[in-house]
């Protein structure tokens, strides 16, 4: 009688990590090769710029490193303190971040007594269309205006504003960008985000789905999805440092995005319900990370990312389920649309890129 011969369990776990580490060793190398045959964009300009940050450090953070490399000399004030800062530095151009969350009740108090200095004064709105109930009227305090969603640009001019760009967001790459992490980082599925209500009703339906996976959802108010009770387990609740969300992106298989809606409410300061058709710096900022990225469309993307090549979409919980089942099951197919992805947003998508265009149309003042 021929016995078979059992299996050290110790040998699989060491074949699992063999393989992990392989996979791992591939996403990060190939990564690195892009990022060291890719030259990113200095356009050097004379300016002597004042940059108001708004307080988030995936934006401000990489403006900051980006403006540094192109500006003749970059001041950074804090809101309270802008006009201030600017009777005594006296910098060309003021470049004001948003304008919202962070900023004091006389801010356009200030900005109004900076351009009567002389300044030129602009402002990169971040957060449209969600809060245009209040952003038209911030607007028309600045000589320049830029938005990140491109529907906004009609807003803003019947408002009155005369100079008016589209500027799609990017992404900060010493910030997000490949790495390896420990144990505890590693997902089969990610979301990071704050739980409006299309995400509730997203993951709500992916419940029972999700139960026998790797998963990892965090942000704030996820409690008020009705069956909060049996996704609690998966759920980190509270606001996630910009280092721990770019170490989860690297160690989730998957990561899902999901665009807020725009209908007012709320979620939203938003009563002419203004549509959105921009993509969210989480798009850029999963993609800097090398990893494999699940999107709802919106009209803007198949301009920054090729669908199906660099970033897949989905329109219901049904697609995404097959989604994921699918590059679950193809490890190679996964890898290797992440790094198509990472490419593109290196080569692209960084606020490098950016600042070129934003500094130009600041000397020329041409709207």
């Amino acid at each position: 009688m021929r016995y078979k011969r059992r299996e050290n369990p110790a040998n699989g776990e060491r074949r699992a990590g063999y393989r992990l580490g392989w996979f791992d060793g591939w996403r990060v190398g190939a990564c690195q090769g892009i990022t060291e045959r890719t030259v990113l964009p200095i356009q050097r300009s004379k300016l002597r710029l004042m940059y108001v940050p708004q307080g988030f450090d995936a934006i401000d953070q990489g403006m900051i490193w980006a403006l540094e490399q192109n500006v003749e000399q970059l001041i950074v004030a804090p809101a309270d303190r802008m006009r201030q800062t600017a009777e005594t530095a006296r910098p060309d151009a003021v470049l004001v971040m948003n304008g919202l969350h962070v900023f004091p009740p006389d801010h356009l108090e200030q900005i109004q007594g900076i351009r009567g200095l002389g300044i030129k004064t602009a402002i990169w709105f971040v957060d449209d269309p969600y809060v245009t109930d209040e952003t038209p009227s911030i607007a028309l305090n600045y000589d320049l205006v830029f938005t990140h969603e491109r529907t906004c640009v009609e807003l803003y001019r019947s408002a009155g504003c005369r100079q008016v760009h589209h500027l799609p967001l990017a992404v900060h790459p010493q910030l997000f960008h490949p790495m390896y992490v420990p144990t505890e980082y590693r997902t089969d599925i990610c979301f990071i985000g704050i739980a409006f209500w299309n995400r509730v009703k997203l993951f709500d339906e992916l419940a029972d789905y999700l139960q026998d996976k790797r998963v990892m959802i965090a942000g704030k108010l996820w409690d008020r999805m009705p069956r909060y009770a049996e996704l609690a387990k998966f759920v980190r609740e509270g606001w996630i440092p910009v280092p721990e969300t770019a170490k989860y992106y690297n160690g989730a298989k998957i990561v899902i995005n999901v665009h807020r809606t725009t209908e007012a409410g709320s979620d939203n300061r938003n009563s002419l319900n203004w549509p959105a058709e921009s993509i969210n710096p989480r798009t850029y900022e999963i993609a800097a990370c090398g990893a494999l990225q699940l999107t709802d469309y919106r009209s803007e993307l198949p301009e920054q990312y090729s669908i199906g090549s660099e970033i897949e979409t989905f329109e219901s919980s049904e697609q995404l389920i097959a989604l994921i089942d699918r590059y679950l099951g193809n490890e190679e197919e996964r890898l290797h649309m992440a790094a198509r992805s990472f490419r593109r947003t290196y080569r692209n998508h960084t606020f490098l890129h950016r600042i070129g265009t934003l500094l130009e149309a600041m000397e020329s003042g041409n709207g």
